[in-house]
Formats: structure tokens, C-alpha cells, sequence
């Protein structure tokens, strides 16, 4: 599925034609959309609407203002994001929301968000595929948050520094390199977790320290997270937040596929971080 994120985008007409209505729906019972439990500020589900009809989806991990051109590009009218417009809060639709918005409207794009509902999908979601990128198997949930499991776990006998170079290959594949709270020479990682994203909360340290996970793989944390890992003796792999969180997105065009028989484009727009 990575290779997807190298290949040049194919703005050719789409044969195949969905009611954006159906593509919603499907979308919103496959993700349980409306069922797990989300920071207000996601709003997922569709944020913007179009005139009604899909040819062709983008997807990505931000709606910026450079996602929405380049789907405008690749000829998509429904772009499918994980993080959406309105991270910022309530604010006035002027700048560069404005541009924003006015990219969709004039691209006649339709825009869906699904923010924690991909990080913890079954077979879409960012976690899951990610342990399938790194070659470990998923034994056990992990990283509890308002009632659901975010993220995953397993038990493996592996060095730590083979994990941390499969990690990074991974994360220099979307722009992002890797960085540890503790050496990982001379460790062997038996215990295992994995949380895309903001995943080094204290939340989740605390709970990696009770199930005895070794190493804790993660997009980011604050810098704490650095020093309360190294001190309980967990190493915490920070592969990016951006890299951690492009998989699903892109299981999710690949799923509009199959289902609705639209071609897909995924977005790589690596932000660093």
C-alpha cells in the first residue's frame, strides 16, 4: 500500500459514478462514525459537501490548503482526511480557511474526516496496519481512551535496534525519520505497543509501565514523555506523527475502491513532524 504514496496521480475520467450520499453512509457505518468517541474539534464524518456525485477520490492525512489543490489535480471530488478543517476551534471563515474552503466550493469537492475512528478500525485502521508494516502480530489492544482501545500490542523476541530500523525505513518512506528515548542497543523487545499519533501521552506511558511493554512505538510525545520512558526503562520509538497516520487513509481509498468501483489517489505530504 506504501507504494501508492510514490505514484504519480492519474487524472484520467473516471468511468464509475457514486452518489456522495451512499459513499457518507458506507463510510460512516464501516468506521462507526457516529459510535467512538472523539475530541469535538474532529467533527468526524463529511465536513463539506459537493453537488452530490464521486468519480474520484484523494486521500491524506491533513486538509490543507496543498491536500485540497492537489486533489483538485488529480481530478477528485471527494477528498478523505484524517485530521480536518477544524482543529483550530470555532474561528471566522476568513485567511486561509477561507482559501480553504473556497478551493472545495470551487473544485465542487467533498470533504470526510475520521480521525480516531481510523486509528482504531479493525483492517483500516492506522495502528493495526502499521504492526502489519513492521511485521509484528496484533495480540492484544492497547492505549485506552474515553472507553475504546486506540492502539495495539503483541509479544515478539526481537533486537530492539532490527524493530527501530524496520520503524525507520518505514518513516523514510514518508519524509519522517526516528528518534529514541533510550538506546536501543543491546535491548530485545519481547513486549510491544503501538500508538499513532500524539501516541506517547501519560495516559499511555503509564499504561505501557502496567502491562510491562518494552517499547512503545509512537508518532510523537511532549518531551516528558522522553523522560519518564527512560526512567521506567521503556523504550519509545517517535516515528512521526505524520508517518504514523498515513496507512489508513490510504486502506480507505482502497476500500472506496472495492466497494464503489472509484480509482484513488493518496496525497504525500509530508509535514516533518
Amino acid at each position: 500500500m506504501a507504494d501508492r504514496a510514490h505514484a504519480p496521480l492519474d487524472t484520467r475520467e473516471s468511468e464509475h459514478v457514486a452518489a456522495l450520499a451512499d459513499i457518507v453512509h458506507a463510510l460512516d457505518v464501516e468506521l462507526r462514525t457516529s459510535e467512538v468517541p472523539d475530541s469535538t474539534v474532529a467533527l468526524n464524518g463529511l465536513q463539506v459537501a459537493n453537488s452530490g456525485r464521486v468519480t474520484r477520490v484523494a486521500v491524506a492525512v491533513d486538509a490543507s490548503l496543498a491536500s485540497i489543490q492537489a486533489a483538485a489535480t488529480a481530478g477528485a471530488n471527494l477528498l478523505v482526511v484524517h485530521h480536518g478543517l477544524f482543529w483550530g476551534g470555532v474561528q471566522p471563515v476568513v485567511g486561509k480557511t477561507y482559501e480553504r474552503m473556497r478551493a472545495l466550493f470551487a473544485h465542487d469537492i467533498a470533504l470526510y474526516s475520521t480521525h480516531i475512528p481510523l486509528d482504531l478500525h479493525p483492517t483500516l485502521g492506522n495502528n493495526v496496519l502499521l504492526a502489519a508494516a513492521f511485521g509484528l502480530t496484533v495480540h492484544a489492544p492497547f492505549a485506552r481512551y474515553k472507553g475504546v482501545d486506540i492502539g495495539v500490542s503483541g509479544a515478539c523476541d526481537m533486537p530492539t535496534v532490527d524493530l527501530v530500523e524496520r520503524v525507520a525505513q518505514y518513516a523514510a518512506g514518508y519524509g519522517g525519520s526516528v528518534r529514541l528515548s533510550t538506546p536501543a542497543v543491546n535491548r530485545t523487545t519481547r513486549r510491544w505497543a503501538i500508538c499513532s499519533g500524539m501516541g506517547a501521552s501519560p495516559e499511555s506511558l503509564l499504561e505501557a509501565r502496567n502491562a510491562g511493554i518494552d517499547t512503545l512505538i509512537v508518532g510523537e510525545g511532549n518531551h516528558h514523555s522522553a523522560v519518564d520512558s527512560a526512567e521506567h526503562d521503556v523504550c519509545v520509538v517517535y516515528a512521526g506523527h505524520y508517518a504514523t497516520e498515513t496507512l489508513g487513509v490510504q486502506a480507505v481509498g482502497d476500500w472506496l475502491q472495492r466497494r464503489f468501483g472509484l480509482p484513488w489517489s493518496f496525497l504525500l505530504l509530508p509535514t516533518g513532524l
